[in-house]
């Protein structure tokens, strides 16, 4: 832990918050808010720990001591198939005396993360802990779950084998990954763990099985209630996590980009406007190449024509009037005075390969482009 002060309830008069507008078009570089930076929790872990030191690591030395079981995706009845597989695990290691079952899950509302773990061995519960912390995120939590889940389990005597069922499987392979990242203060910890739990027997092993909440897979579906119905009102300061600070400056950050893509001209005042499956106009996103691309960007011959239309910069009537006014572009379909966009995509007979009332969505509009390869193209094409 660091020794900042703690947070306290007096504002500060340099809060980005307090600021104003004139204030804010002066600064000419990213604000930062140094009410995040003065009371965060910064990562403190030596990168010279054992857990890190070459020929030391867990994945050189216990490679065949752990596991990872995951969803199968290509399955057609996917949670039904993985749900049965859960079950039969627990069959076949509940009446062991030697296995422990460590069920975790977290959930974080209000800023609030709750973590909670139960053990069971042999067929019975044995633990339960509940944890909350105030202004983490949601894979801290997750991982702290797991860390305390794993150290409850390596303290009951004469455990070999060590079962993980987590709905974050994501944040359990951070655990075992060689490259640096920021959750090495709990994976320093777990390692430490797993390292005298494998080096005491050379049979102790751990698996980490996938159990998504969308699943309601039996046991884990409990933990996953648990976590939502605490209802907890802190009423002592607490500290920010490093991670959280870059969360909430990454979240600021993104939301600026997408109201200034929806409100400013930055745009264009031809760009087509489209909306996603559930009729709400889309916002840039950094992930995946954004919406648009994950839907076109696949094709280099679909992703010119879909950009050729989006930005209206296409062979097209409407285009070549802004710089030839006394020109006819009227349609060739000899049905519309000038060949719009809209006229193409919804009225023109030339284009009639798909057609769907609903074209000012993405998915009926890439449909559309697909079925009809020649709109919005160049005549040699």
């Amino acid at each position: 832990m660091d020794e900042s002060p703690l947070l306290s309830n007096t504002s500060n008069s340099h809060n980005i918050g307090l600021l104003t507008n004139r204030q804010r078009n002066l600064t000419k570089s990213h604000l930062i808010d140094t009410y995040n930076k003065a009371y965060g929790i910064f990562p403190s872990f030596s990168p010279f720990d054992p857990e890190f030191s070459p020929g030391h690591c867990i994945i050189d030395n216990f490679s065949d001591r752990f596991s990872f079981n995951l969803v199968n995706k290509k399955e057609k009845e996917i949670n039904k198939i993985h749900a049965q597989e859960l079950d039969d695990m627990v069959l076949r290691n509940s009446s062991l005396p030697h296995s422990a079952l460590v069920i975790m899950d977290a959930s974080i509302k209000n800023d609030i993360a709750i973590s909670i773990s139960h053990i069971h061995s042999a067929n019975h519960p044995l633990t339960k802990t509940v944890h909350h912390a105030l202004f983490i995120t949601s894979t801290e939590a997750e991982l702290f779950a797991i860390r305390c889940g794993i150290n409850q389990a390596c303290s009951i005597d004469n455990v070999s084998k060590i079962i993980v069922v987590t709905d974050s499987i994501h944040a359990a392979k951070k655990i075992f990954a060689s490259e640096s990242h920021p959750f090495q203060l709990h994976t320093t910890a777990i390692l430490h763990e797993l390292w005298e739990f494998f080096n005491s027997n050379c049979v102790n092993s751990i698996e980490f099985w996938e159990c998504p909440s969308h699943l309601k897979w039996r046991l884990h579906h409990d933990i996953d209630k648990d976590s939502k119905s605490f209802h907890l009102i802190p009423t002592f300061p607490c500290k920010i996590s490093w991670d959280f600070c870059k969360k909430t400056n990454s979240d600021d950050i993104i939301n600026q980009w997408k109201m200034t893509f929806q409100a400013s001209k930055g745009k264009g005042k031809y760009f087509l406007n489209l909306l996603d499956n559930n009729l709400n106009p889309i916002k840039p996103s950094y992930t995946k190449g954004g919406l648009w691309l994950q839907m076109f960007g696949h094709s280099s011959s679909l992703c010119t024509h879909a950009t050729r239309a989006i930005t209206n910069h296409a062979s097209i009537g409407e285009y070549q009037l802004r710089f030839f006014s006394r020109l006819d572009f009227s349609c060739p379909c000899n049905n519309y005075p000038i060949e719009s966009r809209r006229h193409i995509l919804h009225k023109c007979k030339r284009f009639n390969g798909y057609w769907n009332p609903r074209r000012d969505t993405l998915n009926h509009f890439v449909m559309f482009l697909i079925a009809n390869p020649n709109a919005f193209a160049f005549t040699d094409n």
